[in-house]
């Protein structure tokens, strides 16, 4: 009985772990960016794709909603923060809808299974992310306006950067889906 408690214990602090050390890539991953506007180019939605792919949806979704969590309440943690600001002001700017899609991308992510074929691993992450970008300009429209061109500037100038992100992550998925063993 005491080994199972044990075992409970050290899987806990495993994840928590996970959850603290993936917030932490995330925020790195947003100030790895190429300046666009209203939306920057960063590395997130590769890390959002990976947690979701490596740890399972639990994980995945835990550590996003942490990140999300920090910089609402003022942490730094955003792409353009703090030179645009910080905490609920910045997060309800312009990169809102961007920023909640990573908890859906992240969960559908995580129904990649080792037994999927490459081009099934691509269609599912293609439609993780697309997820991101869904609510991302549905929010920019609320926010700019619908008459603005919403697809020119929340969507197109991203395709081929998450072209290459998913196939990438493609390419490793059957390798880092082994990770979930580790919690």
């Amino acid at each position: 009985m005491e080994l199972i408690k044990q075992n409970i214990q050290s899987k806990i602090i495993r994840s928590i772990l996970i959850i603290f050390l993936g917030s932490i890539a995330l925020t790195i991953s947003a100030k790895i960016k190429i300046p666009f506007y209203p939306v920057p180019m960063t590395m997130q939605t590769f890390i959002v794709l990976f947690l979701g792919v490596s740890f399972g949806y639990k994980i995945g979704v835990a550590t996003i909603g942490l990140y999300l969590l920090e910089g609402i309440l003022g942490l730094p943690v955003f792409s353009n923060s703090p030179e645009r600001g910080v905490g609920i002001i910045y997060f309800t700017g312009p990169t809102m809808g961007y920023l909640i899609g990573f908890l859906s991308a992240s969960y559908l992510a995580s129904f990649v299974s080792s037994k999927d074929n490459i081009f099934k691993i691509f269609i599912k992450l293609t439609l993780s992310v697309s997820t991101i970008y869904l609510l991302g300009i549905l929010w920019l429209g609320i926010l700019i306006g619908w008459n603005k061109p919403i697809l020119n500037l929340g969507v197109y100038p991203f395709l081929i950067a998450e072209i290459f992100k998913v196939s990438l992550l493609t390419l490793i998925a059957k390798k880092i889906i082994s990770l979930r063993n580790f919690i």
